[in-house]
């Protein structure tokens, strides 16, 4: 499991972006992790991985960590059907992490660049952004900024949506 955490600290670096990171219980769940992140400025993220009714199409769906997604109305924009939360076995397969462990930081491990990812509009006002290094003991956080260049460093495609109210 810590060599899934040296693989970030690995491209971060790499990528001259500047990170902080805290260890912590293990945080399977929003609920969990508000516990260790009361002292770390950021602004904490909900990452949420989709499928396709189809199976053929994923998603990785972005936004800060108290608000609710509208999902049907993220189906609607789509046009995909319904959208479920992807397996244990595709995160797996797409992402190299499990659940529990859900992070942008995952697409590491996306070679092909299957995974499609949609940001909330109201994250581009942070300055700092948080997510686990696809290991739910620690929280790396960088800048957004930063956190851009990355996605772009992944060639995944992604883009920016109002996803809630």
């Amino acid at each position: 499991m810590e060599k899934k955490k040296e693989m970030v600290i690995s491209v971060l670096k790499g990528l001259a972006i500047a990170y902080e990171i805290y260890e912590h219980p293990p945080a399977p769940t929003i609920e969990e992790a508000k516990k260790h992140w009361k002292f770390i400025e950021a602004t904490h993220c909900k990452n949420i991985f989709f499928r396709n009714h189809k199976g053929n199409r994923h998603y990785l769906v972005i936004i800060e960590h108290t608000a609710n997604l509208a999902i049907h109305d993220l189906e609607k924009r789509l046009r995909q059907g319904k959208l479920s939360f992807a397996s244990p076995e595709r995160m797996q397969k797409y992402l190299g992490i499990s659940p529990g462990s859900v992070s942008p930081f995952g697409l590491i491990n996306d070679k092909d660049n299957h995974v499609h990812i949609f940001l909330d509009e109201n994250l581009k006002t942070a300055s700092k952004i948080s997510f686990h290094p696809n290991i739910n003991t620690y929280s790396v956080i960088i800048a957004f900024k930063d956190f851009i260049r990355y996605l772009d460093w992944t060639g995944n495609s992604y883009e920016f949506l109002q996803l809630y109210d």
